[in-house]
């Protein structure tokens, strides 16, 4: 194997993800996990499950990664590359501390770890870390070797993710009707966030004016448009949205709303939208009961014609990408130089991210960063 194929020093691959209820039983469990410490009660959290009873308290976003282990496993074995791949989740079964137990007990002491969240905030990025860092803990005080865990950088903008997005946005465009097509708007959605969170996300230098997460969003979606106008010769109005708020109302949190978004179109004249969820690694329930219920319903409720484009899931193309990312993060751990695949304005993001990277609230130890207690 050549020196930009090996993946050493990484023995091991970490999916690590948010999980999500299997069964109706599983639902208010799976909620108390996720907002533990928040004080909720158990009857709003029964309430807010209500998304998860219509589709049987089932949340896809667990299938989603098995098919995306799959997919990994088939891609490194048709590459030679030697490297085993597990799965833990931040808020349910397989529990990501339970994993880390069972990675240490096979022997693994450095471990590549690759988040379902392509973008720079608290809760898509240093949280994970957080929770890295908890388990972590766990571990040594079970008296066990702690193993070093390397997060792998943001990949919001490497070709493996774009380009199948891209082909989702030209087949949903085809998908309407041929007097709307020309003039249908993009309506880029990705989870809202509180603006203070929005304000401070990525490495100080970036902070302010929507700091890296807005600014990350907003390089993706120039770069499907401008494809989109390349292929098809038409320059569709597009426009970065939100969905999926959960915070109290009179927290000031990212706007606009995707429904509110599709009111505004559709009173301004728009014939179509297609409503595209690059903030969104798979389907899983936000995908689901946001746009493809409550926001579809929109929709036909206005008579505006909406399609929503594919999320880039299990894509044999993001498999490579994720390929990409363990053997250029490996490369330069050994000191050689990698290429690092990165479309658009921004390049590719750092490896390690530095001190004050996407702040919390109350600071907490974090995994895998400059300021990693476990390095």
């Amino acid at each position: 194997m050549s020196d930009l194929r090996d993946p050493a020093p990484y023995d091991a691959l970490l999916l690590l993800s948010f999980g999500g209820p299997e069964g109706p039983d599983d639902v208010v469990p799976f909620l108390e996990n996720v907002t533990r410490g928040r004080g909720i009660p158990k009857e709003r959290l029964k309430e807010v499950g209500q998304h998860y009873f219509l589709f049987g308290g089932v949340s896809p976003i667990n299938d989603q990664n098995r098919a995306l282990l799959d997919a990994l496993r088939k891609d490194f074995t048709e590459h030679d590359l030697d490297l085993p791949v597990y799965w833990g989740n931040r808020n349910w079964a397989p529990y990501l501390a339970d994993t880390l137990r069972e990675m240490t007990a096979a022997g693994h002491r450095r471990i590549a770890v690759l988040t379902t969240s392509a973008y720079a905030s608290y809760s898509g990025c240093r949280q994970y870390r957080e929770n890295l860092a908890d388990a972590l803990e766990a571990l040594r005080a079970e008296g066990l070797d702690v193993p070093r865990v390397d997060k792998l950088r943001h990949y919001f903008n490497h070709p493996g993710f774009v380009r199948p997005m891209i082909e989702g946005v030209l087949a949903s465009l085809a998908d309407l009707p041929e007097e709307v097509r020309s003039g249908a708007h993009l309506a880029f959605t990705t989870h809202s966030i509180p603006t203070s969170a929005a304000d401070t996300s990525g490495p100080e230098p970036e902070h302010g004016d929507g700091g890296a997460y807005v600014r990350q969003h907003l390089d993706v979606a120039a770069l499907i448009a401008g494809a989109v106008r390349e292929e098809t010769g038409v320059d569709h109005p597009w426009q970065l949205v939100y969905q999926s708020r959960s915070g109290a109302p009179h927290i000031p949190w990212l706007e606009p709303d995707i429904c509110d978004h599709l009111e505004a179109l559709h009173a301004s004249g728009a014939p179509a939208a297609v409503m595209v969820p690059i903030g969104f690694v798979s389907d899983h329930m936000e995908v689901l009961y946001d746009l493809d219920t409550e926001a579809t319903a929109k929709g036909a409720e206005l008579g505006l014609p909406v399609r929503r484009s594919a999320t880039v899931g299990a894509d044999p193309r993001f498999a490579a990408a994720v390929r990409d990312l363990v053997l250029e993060r490996a490369a330069t751990e050994r000191g050689i130089a990698a290429e690092r695949c990165a479309l658009g304005a921004l390049g590719a993001s750092h490896d390690l991210c530095p001190v004050g990277c996407c702040p919390a609230r109350a600071p907490k130890p974090a995994a895998a960063g400059a300021d990693s207690p476990y390095a």
